[in-house]
């Protein structure tokens, strides 16, 4: 087994643009185009947002609590439903897409993770079973070794495990569905130091060798600019700056410069 564009707001930064308007040497995974969410009252929560993620990088969200990272992330594989004709995946409107198969292409990885009844094993075998196909041991250990835990854990439940265990088993489960897309929501803020490095390594491990495209919402500005290839920054429910990780403090919309000088 193997493991694994309307136009744009003025202020809004295009990253290695090449002369046909897209990433340079990279063509868009996921499109976003002229994408809004409003709460049950009313009020905007997604502004008219755009974006194009391209294919086989890391993207980082960041931007203060309460500026729609999240809400963009579950829009991505529809745990909210889009309109019609503002989210694509590989060109196709994902509204269109069997939601099951979407959601096995772009997987998601939560903040808090929530593991279902049985062993860790259950819980990585589960996503292949529905496929009619049951990971064998050896392929089960992998993906344990790959979320940066030991042979120990086969057999344990999930009220066994402390909240970042519990979070570095539901990153195998969903890696062993083969996602060509990988959705993290704030991945390792119950993590140790040491095993946050663990998963930013296997992060660009997963990069470089499987060439997935993975978009990250991270509190830390610190951790996107060690892994990530370009930052978004969300302020308000709209993308105010797109920059290349290494041009992050070049930011130069007023809310995206304070928010990192007071992040930082």
């Amino acid at each position: 087994m193997e493991v694994f564009e309307v136009d744009q707001p003025e202020h809004l930064l295009l990253v290695n643009e090449d002369e046909h308007g897209g990433f340079s040497g990279s063509e868009a995974k996921i499109e976003v185009k002229n994408l809004w969410r409003f709460s049950d009252k009313g009020v905007s929560i997604l502004q008219n947002v755009s974006l194009d993620i391209p294919r086989g990088k890391i993207i980082g969200i960041i931007g203060p609590s309460g500026s729609g990272k999240s809400t963009l992330l579950r829009a991505l594989n529809r745990l909210w439903e889009p309109a019609s004709g503002t989210v694509f995946l590989d060109g196709k409107d994902i509204t269109g897409l069997d939601v099951l198969q979407l959601r096995r292409k772009v997987g998601m990885l939560f903040q808090l993770p929530v593991l279902f009844e049985g062993t860790v094993a259950d819980n990585i075998r589960y996503g292949p079973q529905l496929k009619g196909k049951k990971l064998s041991d050896q392929e089960v250990y992998k993906l344990l070794t790959f979320a940066d835990l030991d042979s120990s854990f086969f057999n344990k439940h999930g009220n066994e495990l402390s909240v970042g265990q519990a979070q570095r088993v539901a990153l195998a489960r969903t890696l062993a569905n083969e996602p060509e897309v990988l959705l993290l929501d704030e991945p390792t803020s119950a993590l140790d130091p040491i095993s946050t490095q663990n998963i930013e390594d296997l992060m660009m491990k997963l990069k470089s060798s499987k060439g997935m495209t993975i978009v990250m919402v991270s509190h830390s500005i610190k951790q996107i600019q060690r892994i990530a290839d370009v930052v978004c920054v969300l302020v308000g429910g709209e993308i105010v700056e797109v920059v290349n990780s290494d041009k992050l403090s070049e930011a130069k919309h007023p809310m995206a410069t304070r928010f990192l000088q007071l992040s930082s």
